[in-house]
This record gives C-alpha cells, structure tokens and sequence, in this order.
C-alpha cells in the first residue's frame, strides 16, 4: 500500500512536468525575504526602520556640543574605517539621509543646520573634544588627498550654522579641558602672585621705619 501512494504521488509529479501544470513548491527565497538584511530593501527603508534612525540621530543631537557635515560619496569601506578610528572617543559619525535627518533636527537645537542638507551627507556628532575631532578629519583628508573631494561642508553650533571656514575658526579654539587647565592654573598661581604684593609693601615699610628710626637717633 506505501509502495503504490509512493508510485502514485511520483506519477502525479511526473504528469504535472508533462502537461505543463506547475507544481506547488516552498520557495526557499521567498522565507529570506521577510530578514531585513539592509540594502535597498533592509531595515533603514522600513517605517520602523527609520523612526528607530530618526530617535537615534536625535539621541546623538542631544548630547553634541557641535556637528559638521563632509561630502559622503567616493570613500571607500577601508577609509571610511580608518577615518572613524582616528575620530576621538564621544564623536560619532554617520550618513544619514536627508528626510531622515531634516526630522531629527526638528525642534533641537541645531534646526538651521536644516540648511545644509544638500547632497549625500556624512555627519559628525561631537559630544565633547571640538579640537580634535575637526584636526583629525583635517589630518585623514590631508593624508588620504581627500581635501578636494571631501572638504567641511559646513557646521552648526548652539543654534548658529558655520561655513568652512568657521568650522576651522572654532576647531583651534582651546578644548574645554585645556581651559579648564588654564584655569586652574591662574587660580594656583594667585597665592604667588598675593604673597609678592603683600611682602613688597611691608619691605618698603620696614625701610621707612628703619628710616625714621635713624633720623631720631640722629637728632
């Protein structure tokens, strides 16, 4: 009875080929397709997708004390990874679509940066050293020859945009922590300072005295 459904469903498969009736099959593509693996139909281009972007650009606006903009095409996955290596710790940098971006700076504080959104835009998230993040992507475009093609677009900082060559300006300004340095250094250096101006008066004073003292025996 096994042998004759065995022979059975095998003839009706064989029949099926014969008059051209297409036999029901499980794709195994179809399965993979529902995995969003990126690409042009992966997780970023879902609703989903670009509302957990849009909630992770604005995590990042958040806590920035600035961020620039560079061109994003013609780099490759080797320079992009050496570029992001050489970024100091706390600045992240991302490509970020323009829709998707223009949402994210909706009600932040760098909402003018709206105006820079043109093109294919890599972005640079600073949450602390300014200094160093801007001299490091200098130094990789130097390095790579990048500087033609991948120049600061511009940058935006508590609510006021800066073109290039502001974002230049402000990337040799001194750190926070190297004015906190300063710092502590000209409140450490006021006891001196405080202590020459308290014994030069007294030196003088005591030279009057002296003085005054020496005419009366004098007298």
């Amino acid at each position: 009875m096994r042998q004759t459904a065995i022979l059975l469903a095998a003839a009706g498969t064989a029949a099926a080929f014969v008059s051209n009736t297409p036999v029901s099959h499980r794709s195994a593509q179809r399965s993979r397709s529902s995995l969003h693996m990126g690409g042009a139909s992966g997780v970023a281009t879902t609703l989903e997708g670009k509302r957990v972007k849009v909630e992770r650009i604005k995590g990042l606006l958040d806590t920035s004390e600035m961020i620039f903009t560079v061109p994003a095409g013609s780099m490759s996955v080797s320079d992009t990874q050496d570029l992001r290596k050489s970024l100091p710790e706390g600045t992240v940098m991302s490509v970020v679509k323009n829709k998707l971006m223009a949402r994210a700076l909706e009600g932040t504080d760098y909402e003018s940066a709206s105006e820079m959104l043109s093109g294919p835009n890599m972005w640079f998230f600073i949450e602390e050293d300014i200094g160093a993040t801007i001299k490091a992507y200098n130094k990789f475009t130097k390095d790579y020859d990048k500087k033609e093609s991948h120049p600061i677009l511009g940058g935006a900082m508590e609510g006021v945009n800066y073109d290039a060559a502001g974002v230049d300006a402000i990337g040799k300004l001194p750190s926070k922590t190297e004015l906190i340095a300063k710092i502590a250094g000209g409140i450490k250096a006021v006891p001196t300072k405080l202590a020459r101006v308290v014994k030069a008066p007294n030196s003088k004073l005591a030279r009057a005295i002296k003085l005054a003292t020496e005419e009366e025996s004098d007298a």
